[in-house]
């Protein structure tokens, strides 16, 4: 296990090396971006990386408060499925109802790769390309949908 200053020197290292792999892309719509917080530009939808132990994953957390917007809001991105699992190459995994430490309700669709290991430094490039590749293809998908989800929550 590592000591929390290492901790942090490792995820410190592990994010700035993302970070410049990144800077060469901008967004479908021709902007740059700060990939590691992903501007979705809707209150309560936010776009998250994860890596640990079990693998990396790319998370879209829909955290609304109000249950029936929250149910609108996942209606919609089930009508938008089959054109988001074009774009990202598979369906991912939809959940609903999962509960936060803080105790909301909240709904998530994840991409993930369970065969990687944050941990394990010579799994950095494939995590840096998992991320990468499911990051530009999320962008390309909501860029073209995003001011579905923006009318419809506004």
């Amino acid at each position: 296990m590592l000591k929390p200053e290492e901790r942090k020197a490792f995820n410190t290292e592990f994010w700035s090396k993302f970070r410049l792999l990144m800077r060469r892309y901008n967004s479908s719509n021709k902007r740059g971006v700060n990939w590691l917080n992903y501007p979705t530009d809707v209150k309560h939808v936010y776009l998250r990386l994860h890596c640990d132990n079990q693998g990396c994953a790319v998370r879209l957390d829909f955290q609304f408060k109000d249950a029936v917007v929250r149910d609108i809001v996942w209606e919609q991105m089930g009508e938008l499925k089959a054109v988001m699992e074009q774009e990202m190459g598979n369906g991912g995994t939809w959940k609903r109802h999962l509960s936060a430490p803080e105790g909301f309700i909240f709904d998530r669709i994840e991409w993930s790769n369970n065969s990687l290991n944050y941990y394990q430094k010579e799994h950095w490039p494939e995590i840096h390309t998992f991320l990468k590749e499911h990051l530009l293809a999320f962008d390309r998908f909501y860029q073209e949908f995003k001011e579905v989800l923006v009318l419809l929550v506004d």
